[in-house]
């Protein structure tokens, strides 16, 4: 990964305070907030975010992707958090004002300007620790970013962890800052103790994700990926690959996979795994490790289908393929 991603951040950002009602649109400097030191957010954990990007097209114009499917996940994670309640088209606001503020600065492709949303708990009340804050601040970030791995394509070592877990399995869909906090442990002792750079967690109902990015699997003409359930997070960038997958004529399967299957057929030459989310889009495993053992992912490099769909998706994200689905917000 490269270390600087998402570690520069353009001078203002979008904010807008809930108390009572959501205060009118504002910018202001990104280097800071002031809040209570007892507020919810710090005690408490009560803080949801989203990550999206705009990019930079061959004409000059300035698109942001899937939007609205971001903004609908946001929502959905403030409201399991019982954090303020928020209009679509009020945070629609705050990400198009800020990235038509700083428009000439999203870079071109292959780079892009990440867009990080934010909504926090404030209200100082520590003695709210079964109830929620009734005052929130929500802010929207940007940071230029290139490559979320550095050199480009990657082939990864996940390690396959059947006792830990990434989080509550009733909480899995709230992309909160606990789920990443509580994986944290698991991800660096599998970096330390195994050479891995990530963790896939799994249960008695299959494989899940890993502390970072939704799982996916390519046998023949078949993906496969659980379905979606409450105990892992509803990845906007898995549901792209999956639906050009569909246009492409692959078979898309939805269900639980075991660790024993996925060993099975790790041993078939053609198969492939990925890792899809925004910050990496579709990264390519090329290893997993079970019990001390190595087992290669085909042939233990990047595949072409997974190369193939991540090609899609990009040429559609910078404008050098039609958007036959909408995906893509332009930007005044």
């Amino acid at each position: 990964m490269a270390r600087d991603f998402g570690t520069r951040f353009m001078p203002e950002m979008t904010v807008s305070k809930f108390d009572g009602d959501w205060s009118p649109i504002a910018a202001q400097s990104s280097d800071s907030i002031s809040m209570h030191p007892g507020a919810h957010v710090l005690h408490y954990a009560s803080t949801c975010f989203e990550g999206l990007k705009a990019f930079r097209h061959a004409d000059g114009s300035v698109k942001i992707f899937r939007m609205d499917k971001n903004i609908a996940r946001f929502a959905q994670s403030s409201e399991l958090l019982y954090l303020p309640k928020f209009s679509h088209d009020h945070v629609a606001k705050m990400i198009t004002d800020i990235v038509g503020q700083y428009r000439d600065d999203v870079p071109e492709p292959p780079a892009s300007m990440y867009i990080r949303p934010t909504h926090i708990g404030l209200e100082a009340a520590i003695g709210k620790a079964a109830e929620p804050s009734d005052t929130s601040l929500m802010y929207v970030l940007l940071s230029p970013v290139g490559d979320y791995f550095t050199g480009g394509e990657v082939s990864l070592r996940l390690l396959l962890d059947s006792v830990g877990m990434r989080c509550g399995d009733d909480h899995g869909m709230v992309k909160g800052g606990g789920n990443y906090a509580s994986a944290l442990k698991h991800i660096q002792g599998a970096i330390k103790n195994h050479n891995a750079q990530q963790v896939l967690f799994a249960n008695e109902q299959g494989v899940s994700e890993t502390g970072a990015a939704n799982f996916l699997m390519i046998d023949g003409n078949e993906i496969i990926t659980k379905p979606l359930d409450s105990s892992f997070l509803h990845g906007v960038t898995r549901d792209s690959v999956l639906t050009l997958a569909r246009d492409n004529g692959m078979q898309v399967t939805e269900r639980d996979i075991t660790i024993e299957e996925l060993l099975e057929r790790a041993a078939n030459p053609e198969y492939e795994a990925g890792l899809s989310g925004t910050a990496a889009v579709l990264a390519a495993v090329g290893t997993f490790i079970h019990e001390g053992k190595d087992y290669a992912v085909g042939s233990g490099q990047p595949g072409p289908k997974i190369r193939a769909l991540r090609e899609q998706l990009n040429a559609i994200q910078w404008g050098q393929a039609p958007d036959p689905y909408g995906w893509l917000t332009p930007v005044g």
